[in-house]
């Protein structure tokens, strides 16, 4: 089976978020950089060339097909910042309506400016995703 393309690497946080452009999105960046390692009490970390990772959890699918991953994670792509949650397979899906300004996918909220969500429903969105992530994945 291929290895996962995404995994942990050495590179300096801090220098990735330097060449963010445009300027507002590095300082959106670098507010969610200090503010998520607030919420989750881990450090940041690069998974791969241009995710921002806290924490991480091994899993493994029935197919056989496992990894790892980091627990919660964002990137400032281009059209938006990336927040990488898992809030669309628990029991009780978040409300996502409180959040403010934003779109999705199944695993990814995307905003295009820090100001338009509200960063307290986003905590709970982090907390909750964190605690499903742990209880489906235990270590």
């Amino acid at each position: 089976m291929a290895e996962n393309k995404t995994q942990p690497t050495e590179a300096s946080v801090l220098e990735f978020l330097e060449n963010v452009t445009p300027e507002t999105k590095k300082t959106d960046s670098l507010l969610l950089l200090d503010w998520l390692e607030k919420v989750t009490g881990f450090s940041p970390k690069m998974w791969g060339p241009s995710i921002i990772g806290y924490g991480s959890y091994h899993y493994k699918y029935a197919s056989g097909r496992e990894g790892d991953a980091p627990l919660i994670g964002f990137s400032p792509r281009k059209n938006a910042l990336t927040l990488y949650v898992t809030f669309y397979e628990s029991e009780k899906p978040q409300d996502l309506s409180k959040l403010g300004k934003f779109t999705h996918s199944k695993a990814c909220i995307y905003v295009k400016k820090l100001e338009d969500i509200h960063l307290d429903e986003l905590e709970k969105i982090v907390k909750q995703t964190m605690q499903f992530t742990k209880e489906k994945y235990p270590d």
